[in-house]
């Protein structure tokens, strides 16, 4: 389940250091990423024509390697720069490079167009000479390349300091950056390669990968395999989504509480009973309170009852609205409750985040002691002890009514599983989401996620 690592800037810096403190030069590092990209760029786009222009430290030097190699493979390859290289490698690697290089504000687009201005670590705006070339060469060519990161986007949070094109390819070395999958960042990526160099840094902060998930065998029952209860509030077509969600996600029994019987689930879930009494059953693994809740008097009635039970929770949607900033009310539960708010609902929870998006959701996950998946294109999860994660990017098709109340069901069944946290429970369920939405494919609606779920499970046990 734990995905390709994310380190950030420092992280990174981290890592690079440790290898050249081992005794490999950064001149090393630096031909080994060049090659690792040229290598990339030359199956994407085969002899076409390129413009490499570089900046003047390491990630410009990267471009310089990347143009000269590109050159020795026959390839039509100019050089624009800003700047001299400055730093001492970026030095080295200009040396190597016997071509001419041009002014990049003064420098004419080909089709290829190879940004390695910045890299990891930029900090502040590019300055309006370096910008205006950079969109300009960027409309000029067909197919544009960036090295390590889009020029103009900071490394850790996803901000785009300066404006960037929209890029077909972009070539990290070693690792994930946070901006490769946070917005708006994310949406400038295209393709994205991970070159193998020889780094080897650590993070708390990964990837959403796909989940490994037991089949059940031949000893279970429908209570062994999870009990999913949905309390049902105002709008009974959410609540069926999620308990229809939770059932075609593996859970073994599902019942919606409360309300009027919902003629859209499946006859396979259970409905009707006295609520009261259904909410005291010891063998409830995951209370599912929010979808179609309403946010009346009644609906904070349900929530008071449902956070008395003390069953394991997945509250979403209008329980989050109706719990307010009172997520105090949630450090006693364990295990951790998980939370799925989007950017709205979290910001009523805990107010408008600051920071990262990843840093808002860690902060946000110790004040609820809750395990939170803060949703939108860049999802992101984060759990009480500092572990977090980014989901891959999610189909834009998602964006429609219900997909949240499945997703919900989802992550409820992945929290019966005994074998998941409920951290590693949020990432099963995003994952798993998201990969139905791929096999539903453009023009879903939420039902169509639920009949994609099968699928999803034999491709993750």
């Amino acid at each position: 389940m734990r995905g390709r690592p994310i380190l950030t800037a420092a992280e990174t810096r981290a890592a690079e250091a440790a290898v050249i403190d081992g005794g490999v030069p950064v001149e090393t590092l630096m031909e080994r990423a060049g090659s690792a990209a040229a290598e990339s760029i030359c199956r994407y786009v085969g002899g076409s024509p390129a413009l490499v222009i570089c900046g003047p430290g390491n990630n410009g030097g990267d471009g310089y390697v990347v143009a000269r190699i590109l050159r020795s493979c026959g390839v039509d390859v100019r050089v624009a720069a800003a700047a001299g290289a400055r730093s001492d490698a970026a030095k080295w690697a200009r040396s190597a490079w016997d071509g001419e290089v041009e002014p990049l504000a003064s420098a004419i687009g080909a089709p290829v167009l190879v940004d390695a201005l910045f890299g990891t670590g930029l900090a502040r705006a590019l300055d309006a000479e370096m910008a205006e070339a950079l969109l300009r060469l960027g409309d000029e060519a067909r197919i544009r390349i960036a090295i390590d990161l889009p020029s103009g986007a900071a490394s850790d949070d996803g901000r785009l300091l300066s404006p960037v094109p929209d890029y077909e390819l972009t070539i990290t070395f070693g690792t994930l950056k946070p901006s490769h999958l946070l917005q708006p960042a994310a949406r400038h990526i295209g393709r994205l390669v991970v070159a193998d160099i020889g780094l080897a840094g650590t993070s708390s902060l990964f990837e959403i990968g796909r989940p490994e998930l037991q089949p059940p065998g031949p000893d279970d029952h429908k209570y062994s395999r999870g009990y999913v209860a949905v309390l049902q509030g105002e709008m009974p077509g959410a609540a069926a989504l999620t308990a229809s969600a939770a059932l075609r996600a593996g859970a073994g029994y599902v019942r919606l509480i409360g309300g009027a019987a919902s003629l859209s689930a499946p006859h396979a879930v259970v409905q009707g009973g006295n609520p009261d009494a259904l909410l005291q059953d010891d063998r409830i693994d995951a209370l599912v309170v929010g979808p179609g809740l309403g946010r009346g008097g009644d609906a904070e009635r349900l929530l008071h009852a449902a956070l008395a039970a003390g069953h394991p929770l997945v509250l979403d949607a209008d329980a989050l609205v109706v719990l307010g900033t009172h997520v105090d009310r949630l450090r006693a539960f364990d295990p951790w409750p998980i939370l799925t708010p989007h950017t709205g609902e979290f910001a009523r929870l805990f107010g408008e985040p600051n920071g990262s998006k990843v840093e808002a959701a860690r902060a946000a996950a110790r004040d609820a002691d809750s395990v939170i998946v803060l949703k939108g294109a860049d999802t992101v999860v984060a759990a009480p002890d500092g572990r977090a994660a980014i989901a891959p990017r999610a189909p834009a098709w998602l964006a429609t009514a219900g997909t949240g109340d499945v997703l919900t069901g989802v992550i409820a069944a992945m929290r019966t599983k005994a074998t998941l946290d409920p951290f590693e429970a949020a990432c099963a369920g995003v994952w798993m989401h998201s990969r139905a939405a791929l096999l539903a494919g453009p023009g879903l609606i939420a039902d169509d996620l639920v009949e994609q779920l099968p699928a999803v499970i034999a491709a993750s046990t």
